[in-house]
């Protein structure tokens, strides 16, 4: 059977959220590991993937007369740019529709960590009620209001999370290896910090910069010794920005308040991955969660319904694909 487009997600989550594509598409709906993708994809005009899960096979494109691979969402690590680029097959993704998940991810996962709602649930249930209180009152434990928040990649979801932390009450600094254009900040008052020094002054860091070479191991040992002690981590970019070895480490020592990691160098984290050993208080305060800070009913929705427009656009119309990243 011919295909117009090859889905590599089910077809059950656009349903769920109540989209469709153009019933003009003709879809089929198939898994990565499914081993008639390749011979679908010599006969398919475009591949719609998820932006998250392994890198696919670069094998799959070789005779695949591709009019557009569609991203439902922002990240294109799951590619090869050198080969799509060779074979000039352009590639689209949704960026910005998980804009507001993520920073509402941000903002309620550090004051989770400050307030140590986690460890406080653990010791209510353990039947240490009083103890528990005298200890958040005797330590005199912080929101979110006046402290200063540190953005790493103020991209349109960096924007969005220091926009949510603003409206919180916070002070907010960035750093972004790349130059950011002031009229895209807009009215939100936010001052550049150089990486170290963003690291050494800053209450909470929220991570948003893509993964590349540039960008791996970004937080190390190192620097993340600079960073506050007692500060808070929150880590919603990409797996393998941040070494969780060291992190682990900073969390077990007290040095660091807290740890929200929603992504992981292996996705499953593996059974020996360290921030999984952590135990007592240390473990107390780390919040992990399965990549899913910019998953909501409502991004999800949007992220669909964009990307299956881009399809619509470029086959059913014959125009040059929106939001193209090469």
């Amino acid at each position: 059977m011919n295909a117009d487009v090859i889905c590599l997600r089910p077809e059950a989550d656009f349903t769920r959220v109540g989209v469709r594509p153009n019933p003009k598409l003709r879809v089929m709906y198939r898994g990565p590991a499914d081993p008639d993708v390749g011979p679908l994809l010599t006969q398919a005009s475009a591949l719609v993937i998820p932006a998250v899960g392994p890198k696919l096979a670069t094998s799959l494109f070789e005779n695949a007369p591709l009019k557009l691979v569609q991203v439902t969402g922002a990240g294109v690590d799951r590619l090869d740019q050198g080969v799509l680029t060779r074979k000039n097959i352009p590639v689209a993704n949704v960026a910005g529709g998980s804009n507001s998940a993520v920073a509402e991810y941000a903002v309620t996962s550090a004051s989770f960590l400050l307030r140590r709602f986690g460890w406080s649930d653990a010791e209510i249930r353990a039947g240490r009620y009083s103890e528990n209180r005298a200890k958040l009152v005797a330590e005199n434990v912080r929101g979110l209001e006046g402290l200063l928040v540190g953005i790493v990649g103020m991209g349109t979801i960096g924007r969005a999370v220091a926009r949510a932390f603003s409206a919180a009450g916070c002070r907010i600094a960035y750093y972004d290896p790349m130059p950011v254009d002031a009229n895209a900040l807009g009215s939100l008052e936010a001052r550049f910090l150089e990486l170290e020094v963003l690291l050494s002054e800053c209450d909470v860091v929220s991570l948003h910069v893509p993964l590349v070479p540039q960008t791996r191991n970004l937080l190390d040992g190192r620097r993340l010794t600079l960073m506050k002690r007692g500060a808070i981590l929150v880590q919603a970019s990409r797996g393998g920005i941040v070494d969780e070895a060291a992190l682990a480490a900073h969390l077990a020592s007290g040095h660091l308040g807290g740890a929200a990691v929603d992504v992981y160098e292996s996705e499953p984290p593996q059974p020996d991955n360290p921030l999984l050993a952590l135990q007592g208080e240390a473990a107390g305060r780390l919040l992990l969660t399965p990549h899913i800070a910019g998953v909501t009913r409502q991004s999800a929705a949007l992220l669909f319904r964009t990307a299956w427009e881009n399809v619509e656009r470029v086959l059913l119309h014959g125009e040059a694909p929106l939001h193209r990243v090469y």
